[in-house]
């Protein structure tokens, strides 16, 4: 098994390409060994002394490192991880059976959130994968987006760039109630 691995432009998150599927649909975001119940993968990769976080693509797998650590001394025992877990034929996530379903969106809003959530998915999360991570809809109100960054995106020196000049200003041109675009609030 090869498994390729690309920078991001979070210099604290590498991108490992396993040359499989990861996730059938969606993704995961675990930022601590706490959350990480329902995955195995994720599980494994916080035993590597210095992983921060694990974020679970289509094809892909980000992992975090806390400041201080070096790549290149976490960098094999991740990837003995990865390669230990698909040679092994585990599961990437458990399902618990239960599944979060979204508010619903009532009249004028929910054709616009309609319209923010198409564009996200169709323009930004393809080219937001690209480096290792992913842009959640969290809500539309007043003219306001709210987007949850993950991934390599979360903590990234450029994500308030990506925010304000690349998804605010597509937005606004194609849906004009669009006035701001803002990053969810971490806890």
């Amino acid at each position: 098994m090869f498994i390729q691995t690309e920078e991001t432009p979070n210099p604290a998150t590498l991108k490992f390409l396993p040359g499989r599927q990861v996730m059938e649909s969606g993704t995961a975001e675990f930022k601590s060994e706490d959350e990480t119940a329902r995955s195995p993968l994720a599980q494994a990769l916080f035993q590597v002394d210095g992983v921060s976080g694990v974020f679970l693509g289509y094809d892909f797998i980000s992992v975090s490192k806390h400041d201080g650590k070096e790549w290149y001394l976490m960098k094999p025992g991740v990837l003995g991880v990865i390669m230990e877990h698909f040679v092994a034929g585990r599961p990437t996530i458990v399902e618990d059976g239960a599944s979060a379903s979204a508010p619903e969106e009532s009249g004028e809003d929910s054709e616009i959130v309609s319209q923010i959530k198409e564009l996200l998915d169709t323009r930004v999360r393809p080219a937001v994968a690209m480096d290792g991570g992913d842009i959640t809809f969290q809500g539309y109100e007043d003219g306001v987006v709210t987007l949850q960054m993950q991934g390599a995106c979360s903590g990234c020196p450029s994500s308030t760039a990506t925010l304000k000049m690349g998804i605010e200003n597509m937005l606004r041109h194609y849906i004009p109630e669009v006035r701001e675009v803002r990053a969810a609030a971490l806890y």
